[in-house]
């Protein structure tokens, strides 16, 4: 592997050193002085304690707090998916390691559950109302070492990724640059590089987090093999995450890019993408996009109104043998639009070109047992009948690496299913809900005999918990989080509680 540069913000330990260890003794002092006025309440908040909430928080921290009174509060409380709904208690932003504690002592102080949102990519339906939301101004550090790198809580793989241009490793990032680091990896993390290395989670090497009291632990599988296995894709239910150290793997070389056909050669594409699939080699990862382009200004005039059927690319290799790979796509048809070419680590985000901004998406995903002519007939059928408020369906190909794990290596452990299908739709007004879940619900029933039923947690909006874990594991996960946060203090998007607790 060749050895990164040494490139950084801002340089921290993996131990708490002095300076920090000054702060945190401030900061403790100041948030006592707070607390020593406050009498816990459990249950939703008045006016007045919501009030006092606000109050506390403001005393105890350096960063911004957005208070139901605050003009910005009714943009500042949506999830990046804007139609989530979520009412918190007020909205934290953090600027450093104090800020997160005192926020967690001011938040249990008052029988107030945490939530930490940095984006809000993977927000669910009010599992952050009456918490206090914790988002992260600034906290984005990275430490590039020579075989593994440091990220806060704030950093986005953006910024990761272009940090790692030109040094020929790469960490695990995903489709969307805008999406920080620490919470995809918590929640499992799926790869353009999954193929050959698998989810991102389970190259988590140590964890700095505030526990339940306010305190940070470092973690680490000789620290505490129980939560670092927990940590490694269980999600944000444990503890507040403030950094975490990542393998570094080899990436000399990326090919890829995505490129588009007419959608009039759909079938025959689609069948010669499951036959690439069948044989590739893990370093390829080809993912399918069948999209319905609006009729709108904006929309570039050749795609205007149309359907059109893309395949997204990442090769861990040389470009020759890539295209070798994709012969039967081009046997098929010649593409319209698009490129494949040589990639840095900085472009990787622009193969999906993902939107950054908010937006009322509404999707859901299923973990698919094959890719069969029914299942390619059904997709097709759907986002071309003319009628559906569907605009993506994608299917990714899994397999390689991620059908190596096992549950040692994190509560996901393998990944079995060898593609997973994506549906989308921009939810532009409300009353367009309704027909786009009827939608889901009608490619679901066609999809019936090819769904597994399982579904990664990264994607698994509108699933139950059971949906994303293997029953033993998530025995395990209820188990350890009773152990580090018996009251449930924090509040993930998927929920661990099997009962009531004061924070709820």
């Amino acid at each position: 592997m060749s050895k990164a540069p040494n490139r950084h913000r801002e340089r921290h330990s993996l131990d708490i050193g002095t300076r920090q260890m000054t702060r945190r003794i401030r900061g403790i002092d100041r948030v006592i002085q707070v607390l020593s006025t406050v009498t816990p309440q459990a249950g939703f908040m008045t006016r007045q304690e919501n009030m006092q909430l606000v109050d506390a928080l403001r005393a105890a921290i350096a960063g911004r707090v957005v208070s139901q009174a605050c003009d910005d509060w009714p943009a500042a409380r949506l999830a990046w998916h804007t139609h989530v709904p979520q009412e918190p208690a007020a909205i934290v932003y953090a600027t450093c390691l104090d800020d997160v504690q005192n926020t967690v002592r001011v938040a249990a102080a008052f029988g107030c559950s945490v939530s930490a949102q940095p984006r809000g990519h993977g927000a669910t339906a009010h599992t952050a109302d009456d918490a206090v939301l914790l988002r992260f101004d600034g906290m984005d550090e990275i430490v590039v070492q020579e075989d593994s790198v440091r990220v806060g809580a704030g950093t986005t793989w953006r910024d990761l990724n272009a940090a790692l241009d030109g040094t020929g490793v790469t960490s695990l990032p995903g489709s969307n640059g805008d999406t920080t680091v620490v919470g995809y990896t918590l929640s499992g993390g799926l790869s353009w590089f999954g193929r050959k290395y698998g989810l991102a989670a389970h190259h988590i090497r140590a964890v700095d987090a505030v526990n339940a009291s306010g305190d940070v632990v470092h973690v680490t599988a000789d620290s505490d093999p129980d939560l670092f296995w927990a940590l490694r894709g269980g999600g944000g239910e444990f503890a507040v995450v403030v950094a975490m150290e990542l393998d570094l793997l080899p990436a000399p070389r990326i090919y890829g890019g995505r490129r588009l056909w007419s959608i009039e050669h759909g079938t025959a594409l689609l069948r010669a993408y499951g036959e690439i699939t069948k044989t590739a080699p893990d370093e390829l990862s080809l993912w399918a996009w069948l999209v319905s382009m609006p009729d709108i200004d904006g929309v570039p005039e050749p795609l205007r109104g149309r359907a059109l059927v893309g395949f997204g690319m990442a090769y861990l290799g040389e470009r020759e043998e890539a295209e070798q790979l994709l012969a039967p796509l081009y046997a098929v048809a010649q593409p319209e639009s698009g490129a494949y070419s040589e990639l840095t680590t900085a472009q990787i985000a622009s193969i999906a070109a993902e939107p950054d901004d908010p937006m009322p998406g509404m999707g859901r995903t299923h973990l698919l047992t094959g890719l069969t002519d029914l299942t390619i007939d059904s997709l097709l059928d759907e986002i071309t009948c003319g009628y559906s408020p569907l605009q993506v369906v994608q299917i990714r190909h899994l397999g390689g690496a991620l059908t190596k794990a096992t549950t040692t290596d994190g509560p996901v452990g393998i990944i079995e299913e060898p593609y997973m299908v994506l549906l989308g739709a921009a939810a532009v007004s409300p009353q367009l809900h309704g027909q786009i879940r009827q939608a889901f619900d009608r490619v679901t029933a066609d999809l019936l005999f090819s769904i597994s039923g399982r579904v990664p947690m990264t994607f698994a909006a509108g699933s139950s918990i059971d949906q994303i874990f293997m029953p033993t594991a998530l025995a395990r996960l209820r188990e350890i989080k009773e152990r580090v946060d018996p009251n449930n203090l924090f509040r993930g998007n998927y929920p661990l509680a099997t009962r009531s607790y004061p924070y709820w």
